[in-house]
């Protein structure tokens, strides 16, 4: 079985040039294997300007570029597993899309605060929120349109983490069929997610990062107070019951993907950029 590491370092999906240092920072923070080569989607690196929204989506062109490229990698290296380095939430599209055309009984466990269900006319213009919708078919036809495979089906998708939705993110689940439960109070049991997963010949995992409490866990989105979003708030998860899900996903299922997304390392972004001013480091 062939394992590759997909760094993806998006951050226009997202709008936050923080995503493509988180990114790369992860890749040296995941524990390392020899027998796992890093393959890397090229992304041009922040240069501070902005960009459009083309029918309803940011820096659409190169969105849309992004997923091309990562197509073409994983096209050329036929993996088997993959574990993609993010980047925010549209990095798991090419990833999840290529393995659902290899496995084609695989389901899709997705540990997120967050739906990730809009659509391009709701008024959130980035498309990480926008990726689990388009392997469904839904979210914005042109990321769907890049699918090699068939869209995932509503019953082949659990949410772990789900918090507070819009109503336009509940009209959609509603709408699709799509049994979730928003989990305020109390998280998924290992029963339910080992019942899931038995239907299963293959689980691909995406880790949305913002699934973590942002009180306890400082390098989310939700923990720096300058930003909104599209008004959604933090996860609720300690690090200790995402390490028990993941030991109970991971010990229940073949995992073949496991995305890690939306790692914002604000304090050591902002370290980086002070000593990047000392003459020192550019001589």
């Amino acid at each position: 079985m062939k394992t590759i590491r997909l760094l993806y370092p998006d951050y226009l999906s997202g709008g936050l040039d923080t995503y493509y240092f988180g990114a790369n920072l992860l890749a040296h923070i995941v524990p390392q294997n020899a027998n796992q080569p890093l393959l890397k989607v090229e992304i041009d690196p922040p240069d501070g300007k902005k960009h459009n929204v083309t029918d309803g989506v940011y820096a659409k062109k190169d969105v849309l570029a992004g997923i091309k490229k990562a197509n073409e990698v994983l096209a050329s290296s036929a993996p088997d597993k993959i574990i993609t380095i993010g980047g925010n939430c549209i990095v798991s599209f090419a990833p999840f899309d290529y393995l659902h055309s290899k496995y084609e009984n695989m389901g899709i466990i997705w540990i997120d605060a967050h739906p990730d269900v809009s659509t391009a006319k709701d008024g959130y213009p980035n498309a990480h929120a926008m990726v689990l919708g388009s392997l469904m078919g839904g979210g914005d036809s042109s990321i769907s349109a890049l699918m090699k495979s068939q869209k995932f089906q509503p019953n082949e998708i659990l949410y772990i983490g789900l918090q507070g939705l819009h109503d336009y993110q509940a009209n959609f689940l509603d709408n699709i069929g799509v049994d979730y439960r928003v989990q305020t109070e109390t998280f998924l049991s290992d029963d339910e997610i080992r019942q899931f997963a038995s239907h299963f010949n293959h689980i691909a995992v995406h880790l949305d990062i913002d699934v973590l409490d942002a009180a306890l866990f400082h390098s989310t989105y939700f923990a720096n107070k300058d930003l909104v979003g599209d008004g959604s708030g933090s996860g609720r998860m300690t690090i200790e019951q995402l390490s028990h899900v993941l030991r109970c996903i991971t010990e229940s299922a073949d995992v073949v993907g496991l995305t890690i997304a939306e790692y914002l390392p604000f304090d050591e972004e902002k370290l980086h950029n002070m000593l990047a001013e000392i003459n020192i480091f550019r001589e």
